[in-house]
């Protein structure tokens, strides 16, 4: 059978067979080894292969492979029922890796194609359309931070402000310092009616380029919204709620609370005082002040709750009687002072409480007024009223922590002043 079909798989595995069978192990070595070349599933010929193998060794040492007979080459016409071996783990992972280039490859050419009609949509003032190519952009590449920037873009034409917030986001997320993303995301903030957010996005654009005349602009106006904002929310001015009689007193004298020289203005009226007595002796009872030609007003100097403080800090402020105000400070806990002004904090109210710490108890209780200051920021709102400051009530504000920076103290630094200084310039 062999001679008329040399490679004839059954007939070369039944001799490979006999051979064993004989203790013919080189030979049947051979015919297995010849069997496996022609179909290499065969899974008799490799247990037959590795059986042998061992008995060779055993009986011709290492050098059995040199005993053995030529295994002869079966040519490929005869390999028809050969199986594959399957592809090697380095096969695999180049044939992957070069897989992923093309993808890749192919990816870039639709990812720039698209970018590149995005942007065109975007100069012939189609929003819709170059939102829909940004997002196929981003299925493709969801790491790329223009793209994020310039899909916000379209949803601020198209109004859509959260959906342009949420991509100026992402975008921060990828580049935390993105001019553009803090810009368009003050935008977004303006339209949600978001103004602090949008104010402090855009101070962020100024503080990176302070070129950025746009940003300024838009500061200035979200500003404006700002105040407008907080004003409607705020409750009714608390000073009409506080039974005051005035005889001669005008909107203006309140005004002048907040110029340069109010508080030369403050020093003279003090000698007009109906108070009477230094104001640290006034814990025990009520205080009286006023101007001369006003009838007296009492305010109570050991209030137990917020209601009873801001009547006396309300009264005391409608008179700009600053020895007043410096009696309430003098006899309020520093830790009580941000709970008691509770969400009455404004500008006007700040702006009184500097003054009385300034002219009133700076030169007396250094120690007290830096206690004050290091509570008084931690009230509710107070960031914001801070920053809605008029420019000379900032210059006070800076002038006071200037002077109490140069006093010397066992409970506080000129460091400690300075850092404080921070929270409030």
């Amino acid at each position: 059978s062999l001679e008329l079909q040399p490679f004839s798989l059954k007939p070369l595995l039944r001799r490979a067979m006999a051979y064993e069978t004989m203790e013919r192990y080189r030979q049947a070595y051979v015919d297995y080894k010849t069997v496996l070349q022609i179909d290499i599933s065969v899974q008799a010929a490799h247990d037959s292969v590795n059986r042998i193998t061992r008995l060779l060794i055993e009986q011709d040492g290492e050098q059995w492979r040199e005993k053995l007979p030529e295994i002869p080459l079966v040519p490929l016409s005869a390999q028809q029922h050969r199986r594959e071996e399957p592809p090697s783990a380095e096969v695999l992972q180049a044939r992957a890796e070069k897989a992923k280039h093309h993808a890749a490859q192919k990816a870039e050419v639709c990812f720039n194609s698209l970018k590149q009609e995005g942007n065109e949509f975007v100069k012939k003032g189609q929003f819709q359309e170059a939102l829909r190519t940004y997002s196929e952009c981003l299925k493709l590449k969801p790491e790329e931070c223009p793209i994020y920037t310039n899909r916000a873009l379209c949803f601020l034409k198209l109004d859509l402000f959260a959906e342009a917030k949420q991509d100026c986001d992402s975008a921060l997320r990828l580049e935390p310092a993105n001019k553009k993303a803090f810009y368009r995301r003050a935008m977004a903030n303006k339209g949600l009616k978001d103004y602090l957010a949008c104010s402090s996005d855009l101070q962020e654009v100024l503080q990176q380029d302070p070129n950025v005349a746009e940003a300024e602009k838009e500061l200035e106006e979200v500003t404006l919204l700002l105040r407008q904002s907080l004003a409607r929310g705020s409750p009714s001015n608390p000073r009409r709620t506080v039974p005051i009689t005035e005889v001669e007193g005008t909107e203006d004298e309140d005004r002048q609370a907040a110029e340069p020289d109010r508080t030369k203005a403050a020093e003279s009226e003090t000698g007009e005082t109906s108070t009477p007595g230094p104001p640290e002796n006034h814990c025990g009872g009520g205080g009286r002040g006023g101007r001369g030609g006003e009838e007296a007003i009492t305010i109570n100097l050991q209030p137990s709750n917020a209601y009873e403080f801001n009547q006396s800090l309300n009264a005391a402020r409608a008179q700009s009687n600053l020895p007043a105000c410096a009696e309430l400070l003098s006899c309020v806990p520093p830790e009580t002072l941000p709970v008691y002004l509770s969400n009455q904090l404004d500008g006007h109210t700040v702006s009184f409480i500097m003054q009385a710490l300034e002219t009133q108890l700076l030169q007396e209780d250094p120690n007290l007024v830096y206690q004050h200051l290091n509570h008084l920021h931690t009230a509710d709102r107070f960031s914001v009223v801070v920053m809605l400051l008029e420019t000379s009530e900032h210059d006070q504000v800076t002038r006071l922590f200037d002077r109490l920076s140069a006093v010397d103290s066992d409970s506080f630094s000129k460091n400690d002043v300075q850092n404080l200084a921070n929270k409030y310039i």
